[in-house]
């Protein structure tokens, strides 16, 4: 049996682990599923149809699986599925999805989401991505792997955040952040790339090489936008680096932070 403390309210319907651990005082739904090893402290509400991988924490405060903050909102059974190994701070809030928005959200693997910080309805977070202290996530937004979204950061509904992006301290993000870029400010602008993060997440010399040279077709040439997307086309996009960057800034719809 799961370890549940005493004060703990855990639905009859609620399908845990065996090696669940829920701490005094929190709250478990009847369509929650908690998969082995996730430990839930105290004063943590669990509701809506949620399904937690394994090896997460929880900590006290947080509200995971609540309605989305959506008035278009009419009670659909919609879902929200977290990976594994993720670390769930004091007060961070993450939304079931919505209808309208394909009727989930979704947070992958070994992410790190520190207190007040929010995901909010129909949000893709991938693996590895931290989201600072008050970060904000509106709704529909899309994080690629590896992304760090500092302090304060607020993030505009439908924006896509490209693999290992970085998001500068109290940034208001309103467009699509490219693949290994760093933005800053209000409404945040391209500063550079995010070379350490590259480095941290095993890139080459050779490839960091690549990305500094597309990053200055794209963004430091005189270039117009379509003629330095054809021109990485013919030169570079052999690269797998190169090709995830092209064609992240080709299927933008809300276009490209420059």
């Amino acid at each position: 049996m799961a370890q549940v403390h005493p004060t703990a309210v855990v639905h009859p319907g609620a399908r845990l682990h065996d090696t669940v651990e829920v701490g005094p005082f929190s709250v478990i739904g009847p369509q929650v599923v908690i998969g082995a090893g996730t430990r839930i402290g105290p004063h943590v509400v669990i509701e809506g149809r949620t399904t937690l991988g394994e090896r997460n924490h929880l900590f006290q405060f947080c509200s995971v699986g609540a309605a989305p903050q959506d008035l278009k909102y009419a009670g659909e059974d919609t879902e929200l599925v977290i990976g594994d190994e993720n670390q769930i701070r004091e007060f961070v809030t993450v939304n079931l999805g919505t209808v309208a928005g394909g009727g989930a959200t979704r947070l992958g693997h070994r992410n790190l989401l520190l207190a007040n910080s929010h995901i909010a309805h129909d949000c893709v977070v991938g693996n590895e991505v931290l989201l600072a202290n008050g970060a904000a996530l509106a709704g529909h937004v899309v994080v690629e792997d590896s992304v760090k979204i500092s302090g304060l950061v607020a993030v505009h509904q439908f924006t896509r955040l490209g693999r290992y992006a970085f998001i500068s301290g109290g940034s208001m993000v309103t467009m699509d952040v490219p693949p290994y870029c760093t933005v800053q400010g209000d409404r945040a602008t391209l500063v550079g790339l995010n070379v350490v993060g590259l480095e941290r997440g095993g890139f080459t010399e050779e490839q960091i090489g690549r990305v500094k040279e597309a990053y200055r077709i794209l963004f430091r040439s005189k270039l117009g936008l379509h003629e330095a997307l054809a021109q990485l086309r013919g030169e570079l996009s052999a690269h797998p680096e190169v090709e995830h960057l092209v064609r992240f800034v080709e299927t933008s719809k809300r276009g490209v932070t420059r």
